[in-house]
């Protein structure tokens, strides 16, 4: 029986390759895992969020590996791509501009698609800007809800708010600089008297975590012009929905009517006076 060649042997020595899910800093970068580093060093290739970030990470601990850009813009065609090679039988390390890969990022595409053709994926597990501000909120933590970016137009961002009225957890939110005070004000509107906190540019130099009940939050914010990532948090409902008045909410708001207020507008100042969500003013408001 003839025996295997060296081509046949390498083959099985590569093959199924691996994409190898790698944790970067948020910002400092003294907070990489030397598990991250090894997987970067030996992987074949890397693919970046951005390969101006992830060079900078590199260079800090001279690291040479191939590096390849894998964004929102092109993972359509980069996909098939990375899955292929990876099929082939190579190490792939995928890493975004910070924190875990997958969260808020194209990385989920490509973490999907390789599952889907039964690749292996390997999670190294490192710094998160959510857990991070979590902790750093002094919020409950018993449960939280990571809401990715909410909405940019105020209309669908209040309704995704209405519909976590109710959940029993701290919600935390990322948003970009330039939308945190639009934002913020909104997350006022839907959950008065609530505790929140904003944190930006977390582990670095001018770290911030902002803490106050939201409408205070909402006042210092605004026309603040903020630089770097931000979390936004807010905290779960304290009990006091069972306590609202609904005769008190509905004579209110048939009061701005008769004053010639809009309904609409009638409910929205009648929930910010007497501190109830607004969803729930407008529940109040359509009863018979």
């Amino acid at each position: 029986m003839a025996g295997r060649t060296s081509s046949d042997a390498e083959q099985a020595v590569r093959a199924p390759g691996r994409l190898l899910v790698c944790a970067t800093p948020i910002g400092n970068l003294g907070d990489v895992t030397s598990r991250v580093l090894d997987a970067l060093r030996d992987a074949d290739v890397i693919e970046a969020e951005d390969t101006r970030v992830t060079r900078k990470l590199l260079t800090r601990f001279s690291i040479s590996t191939p590096l390849e850009s894998y964004h929102a813009k092109n993972l359509e065609r980069r996909t098939p791509e990375v899955v292929a090679r990876v099929r082939a039988g190579a190490s792939v390390a995928l890493v975004s501009d910070a924190g875990t890969p997958g969260i808020s990022d194209p990385g989920a595409r490509l973490v999907d698609a390789c599952l889907e053709e039964g690749l292996p994926v390997d999670v190294l597990p490192g710094p998160s800007a959510i857990v991070t501000a979590l902790v750093a909120s002094g919020l409950p933590t018993h449960a939280f809800y990571f809401g990715g970016f909410l909405p940019r137009k105020a209309g669908d961002r209040r309704r995704a708010l209405e519909k976590l009225a109710a959940l029993d957890a701290t919600l935390v939110f990322y948003e970009a600089p330039a939308r945190t005070a639009a934002t913020v004000a909104s997350l006022a509107e839907a959950f008065p008297g609530r505790r929140a906190a904003m944190a930006r540019e977390l582990t670095k130099l001018y770290e911030e975590v902002a803490r106050a009940p939201v409408e205070e939050l909402a006042r210092a914010l605004a026309g603040r012009e903020l630089k770097g990532e931000v979390v936004l948090l807010v905290g779960p409902p304290d009990g006091r929905a069972a306590e609202i008045d609904e005769g008190a909410v509905a004579a209110r708001i048939a009061e701005l009517v008769a004053d010639g207020v809009t309904r609409k507008d009638a409910v929205k100042q009648a929930a910010r006076e007497l501190g109830v969500p607004r969803n729930v003013a407008y529940g109040i408001s359509v009863r018979d």
